[in-house]
């Protein structure tokens, strides 16, 4: 058995901790988009996660305190987009607070459901939201997806260290 002695530092958990760690965490980059009354509304994630294939789940995080929470909160429809390793100016257009996310040059369509589509992404999910699960100042949201488009040739766009990275090889 080892003792704890024989184990490197370890610091006690806090928000950095959580950061740091997660740095190590390489994540695929998406940007979820949604219509509401102010229009349309999108931000990147790194938090997608598939969460069942029958029925077909997906979640993702938002911080109530995001922007695009409002719109968030009310849509009954979201669309999720895989982003390719060419989209690296496209996921820091939908991390910018303030920015027109939806002005040239992003390129998107109005889709099914209402949904702002983006174009040229690697593949991309019309989901209908089924549940906002509270999480202290998240929301972990629970969507099904009911249509998409997987058909685009690429490599993913990756965040890992706290930047954009393409697979190697």
């Amino acid at each position: 058995m080892t003792a704890i002695s024989d184990f490197p530092p370890f610091q006690n958990a806090s928000a950095d901790l959580l950061r740091s760690v997660f740095r190590q965490h390489a994540a695929g980059v998406a940007v979820v988009t949604a219509n509401g009354a102010a229009g349309p509304a999108g931000f990147t994630v790194t938090s997608l996660t598939s969460v069942s294939a029958e029925p077909p789940l997906v979640s993702f995080g938002i911080s109530i305190a995001n922007s695009c929470w409002p719109t968030v909160s009310e849509a009954s429809y979201v669309g999720v987009h895989i982003l390719g390793e060419h989209q690296q100016e496209l996921a820091a257009i939908f991390t910018r607070s303030g920015a027109d996310r939806f002005a040239a040059p992003t390129d998107w369509r109005n889709g099914p459901k209402g949904v702002p589509v983006l174009n040229g992404v690697l593949a991309w999910l019309v989901c209908r939201v089924v549940a906002r699960v509270p999480a202290e100042a998240q929301r972990i949201v629970l969507a099904e997806a009911v249509l998409g488009d997987p058909t685009r040739p690429g490599r993913p766009l990756l965040y890992h260290q706290g930047r954009y990275n393409a697979l190697c090889g």
